[in-house]
């Protein structure tokens, strides 16, 4: 069946009728993203001007709902790439009362954004604190990294923090349970050389505690390191109930990787390799897995041969 041809005229007028609507379409859009918009957001919360000698505990949870004014153009934009802001809380008034209203704090809260992002309100509006002993905590720092290193490269000493120690002040019930401070985590990618590098301690959201200081010098030593294979007796373990006991074989070679510069400083003596015969006893094993008691340290265990071994007892 022939279908019926559309006219020139009907056509001119669907012509004219589809950019009328693009028109329209585009005069709304224009209109949308220029229209200034009330628009809500998340942001976290951290505490600035703390009054001294004096601890607190937030009664609320450390993050915030924003209204602010922004074009449509803007809005669109945020929804197309979310993210959480960070605001600064002043404590000041905190030394004559235990509360924070942020309708006093709007024009501070607005120098943290850009001109054209205005901030009208922020709830909750009034943050409650709880006071509480202050006390001061010395704490070691822990450092915290995440790095590649180059083939047959790797750590080869210890990782030293300049202080090894930074003071903690803040409640007393939170300052207990602080046994260490951890750093920011510090990466690299094709690592070959000593690392040097300034870290910043991580509070771990505890913005009621202050740090001193907020930052460490981090050194971690880096080198070549390469295989090396020792041979090792084996010791048996739990064997007080039998005459002897005797292993086939009775050594292991044990390769693990050292640094060059303490290739010849470690030997069998700095290692250990035993068998257990509760591994007999309770499970009846047809033979024994040989098990590594003591490697130094930065030496990285690659293989034992054999890891299990035969035996023969004599009650």
């Amino acid at each position: 069946m022939a279908q019926p041809r559309i006219s020139k005229a009907k056509r001119r007028k669907i012509a004219i009728f589809l950019r009328c609507m693009g028109i329209s379409f585009a005069a709304w859009l224009l209109f949308a993203v220029s229209t200034v918009q009330t628009y809500t957001i998340n942001a976290g919360i951290s505490y600035v001007n703390i009054p001294e000698k004096k601890a607190f505990h937030p009664l609320q949870s450390d993050t915030v709902n924003i209204r602010m004014k922004l074009s449509g153009w803007k809005i669109f934009l945020k929804r197309l790439h979310p993210d959480t802001p960070h605001i600064q809380v002043d404590l000041s008034g905190l030394k004559t009362r235990n509360f924070i209203v942020f309708t006093n704090q709007l024009g501070y809260v607005n120098r943290q954004f850009p001109s054209d992002n205005q901030v009208v309100a922020v709830s909750p509006d009034t943050l409650y604190f709880d006071f509480s002993k202050q006390t001061q905590r010395k704490v070691p720092v822990r450092p915290v990294y995440d790095m590649q290193f180059k083939k047959q490269y790797g750590i080869i000493g210890d990782t030293r923090a300049n202080p090894e120690y930074v003071t903690v002040t803040g409640p007393l019930e939170d300052v207990a349970n602080i046994e260490y401070l951890e750093t920011d985590t510090i990466k690299g990618i094709n690592v070959g050389a000593d690392i040097r590098t300034v870290a910043y301690l991580n509070k771990h959201q505890k913005n009621n505690i202050t740090i001193y200081p907020t930052f460490s010098e981090i050194s971690i030593p880096v080198g070549e390191i390469t295989e090396k294979v020792v041979e090792l007796p084996l010791k048996v373990e739990n064997a007080e109930s039998y005459t002897s006991v005797r292993t086939l074989p009775s050594k292991v070679k044990v390769a693990f990787l050292v640094s060059l510069k303490d290739y010849n400083k470690w030997s069998s003596r700095d290692f250990e390799a035993i068998v257990d015969m509760e591994s007999w006893e309770k499970n009846k094993v047809q033979s024994l897995p040989v098990i590594i008691t003591k490697i130094p340290d930065y030496c990285k265990l690659i293989s034992v041969e054999p890891q299990n071994v035969d035996f023969f007892v004599r009650r």
